[in-house]
């Protein structure tokens, strides 16, 4: 099956997990790539790391500053040529119940993972459709259909994502641009760290024993979705580690 050619990609949240792995994978195939992070020190240094390998732009923004992000990726040269937008920045904040939850834990969560990703979306989608090309990969979870205590807004931004995903699959139908949206299971990431902030010994146990999913893991799945003839579209992708399944109903009796 022939595959795509070089292509210029954006990664959101590149400088670490996800998106750095897929960045180093898309590098070793000649993929040009821009590179959104909060983090200059951690971006620069992967920048300088696949410099070798192909042109890497980046840029140093909070994703959810659209403005910001807007006014520096529009300037780049690369932008008139770009053909992926890997939408992977997104976080969970805490795992408490929903009666006890911080909502400004929820406002970041729905900023971050809904907000700035659909801005980020509509910035790029009519530089697709007037090219008649490009490739809009959303990082979604298994939590967006498999409900679990703790995971309520967190959870319910994921299962946005899925839904706008299959929305502008309707929206970009004959547009020639395609829509992913790759839904993984327990990755081994800082994903934890960040939801117990910085609490490593917490983090560490959720992964403890449970041979989860890698960073690499989901690059090669992204790598595959973009890189496969254009008359392809990898509409959801949900993997999870073979160690992790699915419970019973919890019924509570009185």
């Amino acid at each position: 099956m022939a595959r795509m050619s070089s292509q210029t990609v954006l990664i959101s949240g590149a400088s670490a997990g996800i998106g750095a792995a897929t960045a180093r994978l898309l590098a070793t195939g000649g993929h040009q790539l821009i590179l959104l992070a909060r983090r200059p020190d951690k971006l620069d240094a992967l920048a300088h790391e696949l410099s070798s390998l192909t042109t890497v732009h980046t840029i140093s923004a909070d994703v959810r500053d659209s403005a910001a992000v807007r006014a520096a990726l529009t300037k780049l040269p690369a932008f008139d040529t770009l053909s992926v937008l890997i939408n992977n920045a997104g976080l969970a904040l805490g795992l408490d119940k929903a009666q006890d939850a911080s909502t400004d834990d929820w406002d970041v969560m729905i900023d971050t993972n809904i907000r700035a990703l659909t801005h980020l979306t509509r910035l790029v989608l009519p530089g697709f459709v007037a090219r008649k090309r490009g490739h809009i990969v959303n990082l979604g979870s298994v939590a967006g259909s498999y409900p679990y205590p703790g995971g309520n807004v967190y959870g319910a931004t994921k299962a946005f994502v899925e839904r706008f995903s299959l929305n502008l699959r309707a929206d970009l139908h004959g547009t020639g641009v395609r829509v992913t949206n790759i839904e993984p299971g327990m990755v081994e990431t800082d994903f934890s760290a960040v939801r117990f902030r910085g609490d490593d010994a917490r983090a560490a146990d959720v992964y403890r024993g449970a041979h989860p999913l890698t960073a690499d893991d989901i690059a090669e799945s992204i790598r595959w979705c973009i890189e496969l003839p254009e008359r392809v579209n990898i509409n959801r992708l949900e993997l999870m580690p073979t160690t992790q399944s699915f419970g019973p109903f919890p019924i509570s009796r009185t």
